[in-house]
């Protein structure tokens, strides 16, 4: 997965002063400890930027971009980045909750130490994604493609992945109780053999001393 390229100077946006309007676009900066409200616009592009100790609330920036960018500390839950472009880019330690990533594209993008449940990934397009000691139970991956997609210590508990191909993915390291999937979905997964019984139920297998 490639990182992403930031310089190591950084112009400061003072984002709350900030007109955020469709269209614009920020390049080398970092935003830092604020809590931004409110704040809707389509089409907003950032790249080589840093995003710390962050907190957004009400927050829509759809059809947005997003390259070489790290999050880092942030709070993120609910706020909604449906089509937009995420490339070369790290979120850790971020709050995630309710996040709506739906009709994205993802490249190299890692999730670090995250809690992200009830996070929308339906119809998204993931390419050489990491998610490392992360939280993203109950959240819904239906019909999304996954290509080199990996799965590290991670709660994916009652996760829905609907339409997606899962062969060769590996769940050993986390938790997929009462994961949701069509049959040919499953087909060629690598888990444990407790994990293989709760597989089972998708199969329609009764199993019995």
């Amino acid at each position: 997965i490639l990182s992403p390229v930031i310089p190591k100077e950084l112009s400061v946006l003072k984002f709350q002063e900030e007109n955020i309007l469709d269209e614009m676009s920020f390049s080398e900066v970092i935003l830092n400890d604020c809590h931004i409200e409110n704040c809707k616009a389509d089409r907003v592009s950032f790249d080589k930027t840093v995003v710390k100790n962050v907190k957004f609330s009400n927050t829509l920036l759809e059809h947005s971009e997003f390259i070489n960018v790290r999050f880092e500390n942030c709070d993120l839950s609910n706020t909604d980045f449906m089509e937009s472009s995420i490339h070369r880019a790290e979120f850790i330690n971020c709050k995630l909750v309710g996040i709506n990533l739906s009709e994205s594209t993802l490249r190299n993008v890692v999730f670090n130490g995250c809690s992200g449940r009830y996070g929308s990934f339906r119809f998204t397009d993931c390419r050489q994604v990491l998610f490392n000691n992360c939280d993203f139970g109950f959240s819904d991956f239906q019909d999304s493609k996954f290509l080199k997609v990996e799965f590290k210590n991670t709660d994916m508990t009652q996760c829905q992945f609907f339409g997606i191909g899962l062969e060769g993915i590996d769940f050993r390291n986390c938790k997929i109780d009462g994961m949701s999937a069509r049959i040919e979905d499953v087909k060629g997964i690598v888990v444990t053999p407790i994990q293989a019984i709760s597989i089972s139920k998708l199969l329609g297998i009764i199993i019995k001393e």
